[in-house]
């Protein structure tokens, strides 16, 4: 069996190593199949009707003392947000608002999307839920959870017998 040496720039998600080029934008095929399904199917509201919504993505970071959770939330006011802590387990939910088309424009495009989000994601460790600071910049979300003092590695000496 013989290796093939590792090139740098590689891609590491399946979709990006299929098709390079083509009418797809680089993708293949399937991969856009998929993902325009998993689209409409989130959709999909629990009594069948379609919704709009719109995908919220974030980051989690972990240091000693806290987790931090950066969410990209362009256009949503501070107050149309709302953060949770129940537990190990984070909720972040908000709207954004619907813009009203004007009447007089012929729109030749629309692709921005309003509507309702909703992230509920696990918690790595316990928090101190009394001290979750929020804060909404420039269309950035920073929640920054400190860790509970359960939660922080506590260390012992060890002492000789008496």
């Amino acid at each position: 069996m013989t290796t093939t040496p590792a090139v740098r720039g590689t891609a590491t998600r399946p979709e990006q190593s299929l098709a390079r080029s083509g009418p797809f934008g680089g993708r293949a095929p399937f991969w856009v199949l998929r993902n325009e399904m998993d689209n409409l199917m989130s959709r999909f509201s629990g009594d069948g009707s379609l919704t709009q919504a719109f995908d919220a993505l974030l980051d989690m970071s972990e240091t000693d003392d806290e987790i931090e959770v950066r969410m990209d939330v362009p256009g949503i006011q501070p107050e149309e947000i709302e953060v949770e802590v129940t537990g190990n387990t984070l909720l972040i939910t908000g709207e954004r608002k619907e813009e009203k088309e004007e009447k007089s424009k012929t729109y030749h495009r629309i692709e921005r999307t309003s509507g309702s989000f909703s992230r509920s994601m696990t918690l790595p460790c316990e928090v101190d839920s009394d001290q979750v600071l929020a804060e909404c910049d420039k269309g950035v979300l920073t929640v920054l959870l400190p860790k509970s003092n359960l939660s922080k590695p506590h260390k012992i000496t060890v002492k000789p017998k008496f």
